[in-house]
């Protein structure tokens, strides 16, 4: 058994390569060999989302606070609530983040696959995020 306790790792900023606008990241569990899930509680502050991005494995999104955005490829943008389980496909190309006017937390859970979880690409464009 471990237990970590809450406040042991430090919050980290949102790199500006995967996000727009301001975001936390807090980790709650990583991989050690032979272990090969990630999560993460991710908060979002109004505005703020990921760029585009695919998982190898899928990802599973749980709302925990505030009012969210997400959107798959070619799908429209749907708003996510405290609950709410959105649940991503493997390769499924995908961004999600906080409403224009509200915060939003959520847990991000994935596995690794030869050593990456993520496959980053271009920002969303506000015209993208807006619905525009």
């Amino acid at each position: 058994m471990q237990i970590t306790r809450a406040g042991a790792l430090a919050t980290r900023k949102g790199p500006a390569a995967w996000f727009t606008g301001e975001v936390r990241i807090d980790s709650l569990f990583n991989p050690a060999a032979p272990d090969r899930v990630q999560g993460a509680l991710v908060t979002f502050e109004p505005g703020a989302r990921t760029a585009w991005h695919t998982h190898p494995l899928g990802q599973t999104l749980i709302v925990t606070a505030g009012l969210g955005r997400v959107q798959r490829d070619g799908g429209p943008i749907e708003e996510i609530h405290p609950g709410d389980v959105v649940t991503f496909a493997p390769d499924e190309r995908h961004w999600h983040g906080a409403a224009p006017d509200q915060a939003m937390s959520h847990i991000a859970i994935h596995e690794v696959q030869g050593g990456e979880t993520v496959t980053w690409a271009e920002a969303v464009t506000d015209a993208d995020y807006l619905g525009q």
